[in-house]
């Protein structure tokens, strides 16, 4: 895996803001997108930290979770099967 969770979370907060509680769903999202290798089967490269940052990056706006959402319904459109990696929910 490639997915640093902690230096991700801290690098969140840093770039976009947000809680705590908002950098760490991204990152257990990441971690899962990661882990299925669904990204990396479609893009045909490895999901890295600075992809997840760049990523967010391109969002018009937002926290963390805001873009991450964003960029998920971006990789939805394009290849379908990204809706189970969006975030409906967290603790605050």
């Amino acid at each position: 895996m490639f997915i640093d969770p902690g230096r991700l979370e801290i690098r969140l907060r840093e770039e976009f803001g947000g809680t705590m509680g908002q950098s760490r769903v991204v990152v257990r999202q990441a971690v899962d997108l990661a882990d299925s290798n669904q990204y990396e089967g479609d893009v045909g490269v490895t999901l890295t930290n600075d992809i997840v940052i760049d990523e967010l990056s391109d969002a018009p706006d937002g926290t963390p979770p805001e873009r991450w959402n964003w960029w998920i319904g971006s990789l939805e459109v394009a290849y379908g099967g990204y809706g189970r990696f969006g975030i409906r929910q967290y603790r605050k």
